[in-house]
């Protein structure tokens, strides 16, 4: 696939995710599309969908997997919904090396 689920913006990366609540182990998926043809990195996470769990649970996975603090990953749109647009501030070049990486071994 070429489209990629992360683009450099002003101050960091804007990131489309497919969240996987419930699953086995936390584990960053391939990139896969949405119900609208748009690119999604596709992440199960032990954590259930239950009073936010899983959208913290998200942040700790992503911040601890590309070794960037919690506090600069916000999510923009999506904190009841499966898929998410998340937004990572900081050096937008290295973070999107470091997804990059990520989503080729996965």
């Amino acid at each position: 696939m070429s489209a990629l689920p992360f683009a450099i913006e002003d101050g960091g990366v804007r990131l489309a995710v497919r969240l996987t609540p419930r699953a086995r182990r936390d584990a960053i998926g391939s990139i896969g599309e949405d119900a609208d043809g748009r690119p999604v990195l596709a992440i199960r996470l032990a954590a259930p969908p239950v009073d936010g769990a899983a959208n913290n649970a998200l942040i700790a996975f992503l911040a601890k997997m590309l070794a960037i603090p919690k506090s600069s990953i916000t999510i923009r749109s999506g904190e009841t919904a499966r898929r998410k647009m998340l937004f990572l501030a900081g050096d937008g070049d290295a973070i999107a090396r470091k997804l990059a990486e990520l989503a080729a071994t996965a």
